[in-house]
Formats: C-alpha cells, sequence, structure tokens
C-alpha cells in the first residue's frame, strides 16, 4: 500500500512504501526494504526495528522476515523483535522538564509510535550494482524487480546491499544504523549490523534540541523466534501445533566467556512441544520433536520425515566501543542477556515514554547482570548442545517452562553503559545470523529417519542404531553451521572496516532474458562480468515447476568447463506442457579467494519467478487441435506436467486468435478463454468463470476464430474469421 513520499536530504530514488496497523489504537506508518539478494532474506523499518507484524499488520505474517533458506517458501522465523534505548536520570523536555530516574525510548516489540518517540530521517539502500535486468517473455522475471527498488549505486561499496537507516529518538539520541548483505553462495547467511548512536540531543520532529549528558546509556535488542513458518498453521501443509508458529517451543542460549564460550551471543532453536508427538512409520513414537520432522502418523500419505525446523538464528557481538572517547572494542559492554515471557506486560503497547514506573521495569531486565541458568539449560540442555548429545529427550517441554505462559520466551541483549555528553557517539555491531541443513540433507536424513532406513550416519560418519539419535545429531550439528555463520560474519566486518572487502565474485550479468518458443527456450544475457579480473564463465540452472525449490545445472561454459565462452543458450530439452525456471550465475577461477576456491554469484540476482515454456506455432486446421490430457483426473495431473505443477489442462494446435467456449454436457456455459497470444498453444486452470473448480463429467469445448489467419508467404486464407470446431473432454475427480 503506497501513500504519501517523504523527502530527505541528499536522498534519491526514494520509495516508500507505507504499512498500516492498528495496535492499541495507534496508527503505525513506516517505509520497509527488502534485502532479498541471498538466501537470508528480511524486510527493514525506517523506524529502526522490524517489529511484530508491522509489514502487514497481518496476523498471519506474526512470522514475517528473517527467512533461511528464502529459495523455499515460508521460511520466515521472525515473530517479534524490538529496539529499546535507556539511561538514568533524564530530564524531559517533553514532559515539562521532569525527571524521569529511568527514560526508555521503544520500537516494538508489538507497537512503534512513530513521529513521537522515533522521528525517520534518512532511509536509503546503496549496491554495488544494481540487479540485474530479467524478463521472461518480456514481462519483467525476478522478485528483484519489486523488491530490491530504489537502489543508489556505489561501485565503492564493500558488500553487496547496504542499508542507511538514521532515526532521531525521543531521548535525544541520533541512531545511524547501517545493514551490510552479500549476495554470494556462501556469504549470505548474516547480516551485520552497525549502530551507531549519538547525543545530538533532538527530541522532536521539530528538531529541538535539549542539551544535557546521558547517562548509562544501553541498547537493548530483544528477539522473539518462531522456527518457522513452513510447518505451520499459516501453511496449508503444517503439521506442527498451532503455538510453535509463535515461538511457544523456542528455546534460547546465552553465549558468553564466562560460560566456556568464544561467542558473546545468543541462539535459538526448534525445542519440545508438549503437543506435538512424532510417529515415525512403524509407530514408534516419542515427544522429541527437534527438527520438526513431518512425522504426526505412522503410514501417514503427507509424512516423509522431512526436518522442517532445523535452522538455529543466532546474534553474535562483533565490536562495541569503550567508550566515546575510546573506539577500542570492550566485549565487557555486553552487559545482559534475559530471557522472558514473550506476552510479558513490558512487551505489549502502549510503550509508554512517560511511564516512570513501566521504564524502570523495562530498564531492569535492559540492565539486568548475566544469569548463569539460562532458558535452555533451566530445560536441562547442556550449554554446550553438540550433536554428540544426541538424542536430546531427557529435556523439559520448552512450551512448559514457567515463563513460556501462552506464548514462549524471548531473548534480550543489552549493549552498553555508556555516558553521553552532548556530541558523544558509540559504535555497536551486532550480527544476525543462521545456521541450517542443506534443503537436500533435511529430506535425505528425514526420510531415512522415518522410514528407520539404515544405516543411520552421524556427522563425523560413524553410525549409530539408535534412529532417534540420528534425527538430533543432523538436527543439532546446525549449530556448528552458525558458528561458522558467526565467523564469516565478524570476518567481513573487520575487512569491510579495513577498507579490503571479503573476496567476491564476478557480477552476475546486467541482463537476462528468457523468450519461450516453438521447440526450444532461449536464453540470452550481457557481458559485462567479463571484464571482472579473474573471471572465469557462466553457468545456467534450471527447475521445472515452480521456481521456489532447488535447481539443477544444466549448462556451463568459460574456463574449465570444456564449452567456449558464450551469451546465449539455447535449451533444448525442455518439454511441451511444463513450465521452467531459470537462473544464470558468474563464476571465476579461484585468483581472487585466497585459498583458491572459486566464487559464484548467488542465484536471486537472475532468478526468474514467471516460466517459460514450449510454445508451438499456430495450426492452419481447426480438425487437428488437441486437449490434453483427455480424459483428465485432477488427482494425477501431476504425472502429466510434473508434481509441482498447478492444475491445468492444454488445448494445443488452436489458430493464433479464438475463443474458446466450455460447456458443461447438457449445454451451460463455464467460461471463455480468450486465445490471443498467436501461438497454438493456451492453458486453462480447469476453473469456472466465477473461479470455482470444475467438477468430474463430460465438457464441450466449442473453438472459434476469432480473426482470418493469413499466410504470410502465400497471402492465403488459412482459416477464416468465424470458422469453429467442437471437441469434447472428461474430467476426473
Amino acid at each position: 500500500m503506497r501513500l504519501k513520499k517523504q523527502m530527505y536530504p541528499k536522498k534519491i530514488l526514494v520509495s516508500i512504501i507505507l504499512i498500516f496497523t492498528i495496535i492499541s489504537g495507534s496508527l503505525i506508518a513506516d517505509e520497509v526494504k527488502f534485502i532479498s539478494i541471498g538466501m537470508l532474506q528480511n524486510w527493514f523499518s525506517s523506524t529502526g526495528c522490524e517489529i511484530e507484524t508491522g509489514r502487514t499488520g497481518e496476523t498471519s505474517d506474526q512470522l514475517d522476515g528473517f527467512s533461511y533458506p528464502s529459495l523455499y517458501p515460508e521460511q520466515d522465523m521472525q515473530a517479534q523483535k524490538a529496539l529499546w534505548i535507556g539511561c538514568k536520570n533524564y530530564t524531559d523536555p517533553l514532559a515539562d522538564n521532569k525527571v524521569f530516574e529511568r527514560k526508555v525510548v521503544h520500537i516494538g516489540p508489538r507497537a512503534v509510535e512513530e513521529g513521537t518517540q522515533i522521528m525517520p530521517v534518512d532511509f536509503t539502500m546503496y549496491g554495488k550494482f544494481n540487479h540485474p535486468a530479467v524478463f521472461v517473455d518480456n514481462v519483467p522475471g525476478t522478485d528483484l524487480a519489486y523488491e530490491d527498488k530504489d537502489v543508489v549505486v556505489d561501485e565503492e561499496l564493500l558488500s553487496d546491499r547496504m542499508l542507511y537507516n538514521k532515526f532521531n529518538t525521543a531521548m535525544g539520541v541520533t541512531v545511524t544504523r547501517k545493514v551490510f548483505a552479500f549476495g554470494q553462495k556462501g556469504q549470505d547467511d548474516y547480516f551485520v549490523y552497525e549502530y551507531t548512536l549519538k547525543n545530538t540531543g533532538i527530541y522532536d520532529e521539530a528538531v529541538n534540541k535539549h542539551n544535557q549528558t546521558l547517562n548509562d546509556v544501553i541498547m537493548f535488542l530483544h528477539y522473539r523466534w518462531g522456527i518457522n513458518k513452513f510447518g505451520s498453521v499459516y501453511n496449508t501443509g503444517g503439521w506442527m501445533p498451532q503455538s510453535a508458529t509463535w515461538g511457544h517451543n523456542t528455546v534460547n542460549e546465552v553465549l558468553h566467556p564466562s560460560f566456556g564460550d568464544d561467542y558473546y551471543g545468543t541462539y535459538s532453536f526448534h525445542g519440545l512441544h508438549s503437543a506435538y508427538t512424532v510417529v515415525i512409520n512403524n509407530g514408534n513414537n516419542s515427544n522429541n520433536n527437534h527438527g520438526a520432522p513431518r512425522a504426526v502418523a505412522a503410514g501417514g500419505g503427507s509424512n516423509d520425515g522431512f526436518l522442517g525446523s532445523s535452522q538455529f538464528p543466532g546474534t553474535v557481538m562483533i565490536h562495541a566501543d569503550k567508550s566515546p572517547s575510546d573506539p577500542t572494542h570492550d566485549p565487557s559492554k555486553f552487559v545482559s542477556a534475559p530471557f522472558f515471557w514473550s506476552d510479558d506486560p513490558l512487551t505489549n503497547p502502549p510503550h509508554d515514554q512517560f511511564n516512570g514506573t513501566k521504564m524502570s521495569a523495562e530498564y531492569a531486565w535492559m540492565n539486568a547482570p548475566l544469569n548463569s541458568q539460562t532458558h535452555a539449560l533451566d530445560l536441562s540442555y547442556p550449554h554446550n548442545p553438540s550433536w554428540q548429545d544426541a538424542p536430546f529427550d531427557y529435556v523439559s517441554n520448552a512450551d512448559g517452562h514457567p515463563s513460556a505462559g501462552g506464548g514462549g520466551v524471548s531473548q534480550g541483549v543489552g549493549y552498553g553503559p555508556y555516558t553521553l555528553a552532548p556530541g558523544d557517539s558509540v559504535t555497536i555491531v551486532v550480527a544476525e545470523c543462521i545456521g541450517d541443513l542443506s534443503w537436500e540433507e533435511k529430506m535425505r536424513i528425514g526420510r531415512k529417519f522415518y522410514f528407520e532406513e539404515k544405516p543411520y550416519d552421524l556427522p563425523d560418519g560413524s553410525t549409530t542404531e539408535n534412529v532417534w539419535q540420528y534425527k538430533d545429531a543432523w538436527a543439532f550439528s546446525s549449530r556448528d553451521s552458525l558458528f561458522k555463520s558467526f565467523n564469516k560474519a565478524i570476518l567481513a566486518y573487520e575487512k569491510i572496516k579495513s577498507g579490503e572487502g571479503i573476496p567476491t565474485p564476478p557480477p552476475p550479468p546486467a541482463s537476462f532474458t528468457v523468450n519461450s518458443g516453438g521447440d526450444r527456450i532461449t536464453l540470452e544475457w550481457s557481458d559485462n562480468a567479463e571484464s571482472y579480473p579473474s573471471f572465469a564463465g557462466y553457468k545456467i540452472y534450471r527447475q521445472v515447476g515452480t521456481p521456489d525449490t532447488s535447481f539443477a545445472l544444466i549448462y556451463e561454459c568459460g574456463e574449465g568447463t570444456g564449452n567456449p565462452l558464450v551469451n546465449k543458450y539455447e535449451d533444448k530439452s525442455a518439454v511441451r506442457g511444463f513450465d521452467y525456471f531459470y537462473y544464470i550465475t558468474s563464476f571465476d577461477n579461484g585468483q581472487a579467494d585466497p585459498n583458491g576456491k572459486t566464487l559464484e554469484s548467488g542465484l536471486f540476482w537472475t532468478r526468474t519467478v514467471e516460466p517459460a515454456y514450449l510454445r508451438r506455432p499456430p495450426e492452419d486446421n481447426l480438425d487437428k487441435i488437441r486437449i490434453v490430457p483427455n480424459p483428465v483426473n485432477i488427482k494425477a495431473v501431476g504425472y502429466q506436467f510434473g508434481i509441482e505443477a498447478k492444475n491445468r489442462l492444454m488445448f494445443y494446435n488452436l489458430p493464433p486468435v479464438c475463443d474458446i467456449k466450455i460447456y458443461t454436457e447438457r449445454g451451460d456455459k463455464i467460461t471463455t478463454i480468450h486465445h490471443t497470444d498467436g501461438s497454438g498453444d493456451e492453458e486453462w486452470n480447469m476453473n469456472t468463470s466465477s473461479r470455482q473448480g470444475i467438477v468430474s463429467g463430460v465438457y464441450i469445448a466449442y473453438i472459434e476464430a476469432r480473426a482470418d489467419y493469413i499466410d504470410e508467404l502465400t497471402g492465403a486464407t488459412l482459416i477464416k474469421k468465424g470458422d469453429s470446431v467442437v471437441k469434447k473432454f472428461v474430467v476426473i475427480k
């Protein structure tokens, strides 16, 4: 929904999406941008933090954002998020200079007062290069055409995208948030956030200032994860209990050297739920639902053990200034990491900046001493839950924790405290990361678990006889992947600050076009990547039926491929009646990476989400028109056009322009299809004109030419306008 455009100094190409949501009587309107260039994707708000349902206001979007792996549907994990900033002994010009013992300004988790507590100033997306122009049959063919908009190109940028977000607060602190992201394979599982807090004294939209020293300033982030939407009630194929959707069984852990860790951070995972019994194929069952296997009934037709929630989202502190005058890193600024009931009154609006009692309670959270008894330890998980500790069937149900209530447990992290005199600033750097199994591993492991297919191989190559140990070991190996993501994020920020940047692949082609044809699908792309110093070639990937699942490599050219470098490929293996989706990447020769690793651009730059398919030339004889399949068994359409294909009936050998009128056997017209694209093919989704699915029966197709079909070479009329034919077909449901 688009409304007014806000104008900011030095800001170009601004596109504003204002999202309206009513929370406790308050109207929220903020600008939203997306980072959708890699497997980890999220939306971002101009108010400085991404609150619950803050993008759409829809309850069904309670899990919205922090999606991984985003190639696949409904992988969202972000239920609530908040950013609070607090200080002590604040003289408030907005309250007649009343002194608050504790002052807190709030962004989330459920509401934000834009214009009173938070005043956006700048919200600009920068990119090293713009997203490619991708077209399928002359229409925009990529999600980035709609999500990666208004990018200001800066070729010197050391990340693929950098979101610049500046906002003032009612406490006189101006926050500059920079979000760094990469789209290349292997570097698209983290976001790096650089927060700079400056005491400008600006406390309202009129840019009035109140100069005072701010004491014991703390920046507090808190997270409520639901892992994840794919298996939830908001997805028609969901199998997890409803409350798992909002994180009722999410488990949170804190990482800190005082616990023996190498990191200052947190992570979360899908814990046990009292209403989630896992039943594998032989009837063996357990409450051990780690990884959320799709296994809720023995021999169930839709059960295959797929691990739907093996993700481990986490945060890690990368840097925190020691003080405004000393920018060296001070790990002790990781000051608090409390866990709390997600539906605690402090998390609910109104988030009142003039309620001294509530702000004192909020600040107590923000400054709570580190507790050796973390949420995970409360549930009897070992602090270091390595996959070697599997199976984890001795731990408590996360939804039964005393702090869980009906909404589960959230995890907070506080950074500070700082004393900020007027003009002082400090910088805090945090990364949000993800660890997970590959989609193929989730399927493979889940299937072996559900059908008890030995041997049960463990992550180190050994085997076990315990099928539950097998499942848990692999699910908890995602924790190791999370720590690898931590390390990549830490190194990436170090390289950005040094001005060097991490090794990057050649850019993707600046343009990529896919055109359907009669006997082939033609792909063409630009050569801009070929000027990159280490450029080696291109790879083309394809998927049949849907764009949101695994793609397969079908062609490569350039160095080491055995094929000469080209900028055009003809896919002659496509089969009529199927939808085809593609993406192309650029890869290098390994010279850019210090370890000689070949680097490859990411798939989202050029992935097509519009289908291409074989189109045959029109036919000059109406008697040759065919209806495929006939009869059509709706339950078996997948066998005709692919498992992922939507319901369809195909009309082949049509004239270039015609109307197809569909009638029931008794003569009731149910729809008219206008065929106008000049080809010999037309698809019908088997819905009536009122969008109702058709029932079993015999149907009549009356096909009438709506224009003369003229032979371009001879000028002869092949089919006259008004020529018609009747065909019958049978539908079985």
